[in-house]
């Protein structure tokens, strides 16, 4: 399944939305994404699962990237 992950760039740093980064990753679960993703050092605020669609339109976006990890 493909989840769209919002981050922030920096764990130290105070969230601030217009910061806010997305980026897509193949995974089986929340979890999994999370634990992919533990040694880049993100300060993750929201993972969502990404099917149907709502995949049909985010892969119409030309900042559509599946991270292979």
């Amino acid at each position: 399944m493909i989840y769209k992950v919002y981050f922030q760039a920096s764990a130290l740093e105070v969230p601030v939305r217009e910061k806010t980064q997305t980026l897509y990753v193949q995974a089986d679960s929340e979890r999994d994404v999370r634990l992919k993703l533990k040694d880049r050092n993100y300060n993750i605020e929201f993972v969502q699962a990404v099917k149907n669609s709502y995949l049909q339109y985010e892969e119409q976006s030309e900042n559509y990237k599946v991270l292979e990890l």
